[in-house]
């Protein structure tokens, strides 16, 4: 799998043939894109929900672009300045993918998703599991008296009405192409973009009206099985450690690793893999790295050699401000009108 999807990236970074032969597919998959747009945000404009507001963070392109990391810098940000945020997702991976539930730091991976769990771990607040978005939202706001709710990865849920949007992109491999999919990488026509109100750009160089955002890594490595227990990831330079991640790109945490003198064996799997113990078990008594997204996946089969790693958004000065100006703005229009 892994293979397949660096062959993908490949041919979506290019127009060459393999762009040419799947275009006719990519027209019909936009025009779809759009259409259904128009018909939810017509659906969209009929929809109340008794929030203050509503913050999507998403991307455009197949992959993974630090929305994660953004939800839970952004739901601190709104926490501190006092609000009452929660968050809403689609639980993506789960078996029961039409139950509505509020996630638990406790929750069971394969009920709810990975992602949910890590984030109502790192902020502590109120995440809400749900397809529909809007019941989701709707439950936060009268269950948990939530006032603004952050939708992640929600930018192609169109019917969920929203006051601010933010659009994540990798700065390495921006929009690819430009086309849609299969032709490209992205989910909707690039047209999209003019639409969000805030662009932050995750590991290379925003351009002009674009923030910059940095994923910090922690000094410290965290037991997957106890996460009180720590280490100091400069104990493991200089050593040999598996390293196994079912993230969209593996490579950049396998890279992060060698940059901090770790001989590094990867182990890449599929983005939100289900992880079985098996996947993280060796014929060697080396030290075992994954990511925090993983982690919540491992807990119950892990043990003194499995770690992980830690990471988190840190945003360039001014976008928090910037952020924050925009929602007062909103909710005081909000309000008048």
């Amino acid at each position: 799998m892994d293979v397949v999807e660096r062959w993908l990236w490949r041919q979506w970074s290019r127009r060459g043939p393999f762009a040419a032969a799947m275009f006719p597919l990519s027209l019909i998959y936009a025009g779809i894109a759009n259409w259904k747009r128009n018909r939810l945000e017509e659906v969209q404009r009929t929809v109340f929900l008794p929030v203050k507001a509503v913050i999507v963070i998403g991307n455009l392109t197949v992959g993974g672009s630090g929305k994660t990391p953004m939800t839970a810098w952004l739901a601190g940000r709104l926490r501190d300045a006092g609000y009452r945020p929660g968050i809403v997702s689609r639980g993506y991976g789960r078996r029961n993918g039409a139950a509505s539930v509020l996630v638990g730091p406790g929750a069971d991976p394969a009920t709810v998703g990975d992602e949910p769990i890590m984030l109502a771990r790192r902020t502590a607040l109120p995440v809400w599991v749900d397809r529909d978005r809007v019941r989701a939202a709707r439950a936060l706001a009268e269950q948990q008296g939530v006032d603004v709710v952050i939708s992640d990865d929600g930018l192609q849920h169109h019917r969920l009405p929203r006051d601010i949007s933010i659009l994540m992109v990798d700065g390495r491999r921006r929009f690819g192409n430009g086309l849609c999919l299969p032709a490209g990488p992205l989910r909707e026509p690039r047209s999209a973009a003019e639409r969000a109100d805030f662009v932050v750009v995750t590991g290379g160089d925003p351009q002009p009206g674009e923030y910059r955002m940095h994923l910090a890594p922690s000094t410290l490595l965290r037991r997957v099985d106890r996460p009180a227990s720590t280490r100091p990831l400069q104990e493991l330079a200089g050593q040999v450690a598996h390293a196994v991640a079912g993230i969209a790109d593996p490579e950049r945490f396998f890279d992060a690793l060698e940059a901090a003198g770790i001989a590094v064996v990867p182990h890449p799997f599929p983005d939100h893999h289900r992880f079985r113990a098996r996947d993280i078990v060796f014929d060697d008594q080396a030290p075992v790295l994954m990511t925090e997204k993983d982690a919540v996946k491992c807990r119950d089969f892990a043990d003194e050699r499995h770690w992980y790693w830690p990471v988190s958004a840190q945003p360039e000065a001014g976008l928090e401000q910037a952020l924050l100006h925009r929602l007062e703005t909103s909710i005081r229009l909000k309000y008048l009108g």
